[in-house]
């Protein structure tokens, strides 16, 4: 017998291979660790996909907050926008 902590639940293995952890966790990513055999950790984590990882890197993080910043202060306009398209479509800057 195994004496279950006052935090620990009892779950039920289905009969489709399933552990419900609760509608809380639905959608989320979770990580389950064999620890040994019959012994798991589960946990909830965000995973960051290996090609979006520089974005999580202090400058690039930085450059976003930054821009994100600008961008609230600059409400988007199309004020002045014919006058733009033709700065482009004369090759101006």
């Amino acid at each position: 017998m195994v004496a279950i902590s006052h935090t620990a639940t009892v779950k039920v293995v289905g009969a489709n291979v399933q552990i419900s952890l609760g509608k809380q966790y639905a959608g989320r990513q979770v990580p389950v660790e064999e620890q040994e055999p019959g012994v798991w950790l589960v946990r909830t984590a965000t995973v960051i996909p290996d090609n979006e990882r520089w974005l999580h890197e202090p400058p690039a993080a930085a450059d976003l907050r930054a821009a994100l910043a600008w961008s609230i202060a600059h409400p988007a306009s199309d004020a002045e926008l014919e006058d733009t398209l033709k700065r482009l479509s004369h090759g101006e800057q």
